[in-house]
Formats: structure tokens, sequence, C-alpha cells
């Protein structure tokens, strides 16, 4: 069901998108201008077939997005992502790779109170 209606709401997006630039643009930015052409005394334009269509997908994105919002809080758990799987998890200590030869302890410098690990040479 998720999937058919992830589909659906791709389809809309591609769609709004592609209506949104297919239409003429009223200059002005942000509905500021175009006057004129059957604005009549409300000062709102006249709908046609384009604002229409775009009227549609748009609203059908929206229900399309909160639907996909219920499936998936409906299909979440509050368990992590770990617990789901059913496996352990790894331990601080482990890692993916091992530590070269040599390195398998403290990987810090040592301290100024810390003794050479080998005496110098004598003289």
């Amino acid at each position: 069901m998720e999937n058919v209606v992830l589909v659906i709401h791709l389809i809309l997006a591609l769609g709004l998108i592609a209506i949104v630039l297919i239409q003429r643009s009223e200059g002005g930015g942000l509905g500021m201008g175009g006057g004129g052409g059957g604005t009549g005394r409300s000062g709102r334009p006249a709908s046609t077939p384009m604002a229409k269509v775009t009227w549609f997908f748009a609203i059908g994105f929206v229900i399309t997005s909160i639907s996909l919002t219920v499936i998936a809080a409906r299909n979440a758990n509050s368990d992590s992502v770990i617990e789901r799987l059913g496996t352990d998890a790894p331990a601080a200590s482990e890692s993916l790779t091992p530590a070269p030869a040599g390195l398998e302890g403290n990987l810090l410098p040592p301290a100024a109170s810390d003794e050479p690990a080998t005496p110098p040479a004598a003289e």
C-alpha cells in the first residue's frame, strides 16, 4: 500500500512541477501584476483550465503527503534498527578492521612520566 501511494505521490510531484513550468509567467513575482484580463472587482484573475489542473495536482500532492506520513507513523516501531534486526550491538572496543601489529594497546602518546620503551644506547 505504501509503495502505491509513494508512486502516485511521485507522479503528482512531477506533474505539479511540469504544469507550473508550462504556465505563462504574469511577471512581477509572487502574483503581483499581470493586471487586466478578467480581474473584475475582486482583484482575482479568472480561473483558467491550467490553474484548475494545478490545484488538482497540488491537492493530490498534499493528500498523498499526509497519507505517507500516517502510513509511516503506523509502521514505525519504538525499537532501534539493530533491535529490529535481532542482533546485538557491537561493543565499543570491537572494530571492523584489526589494529596494525604493535598497536593493540593504548593508542595515546606516552605521558611525560613514562619511561622510554628502549633505554638509550651507552656511549
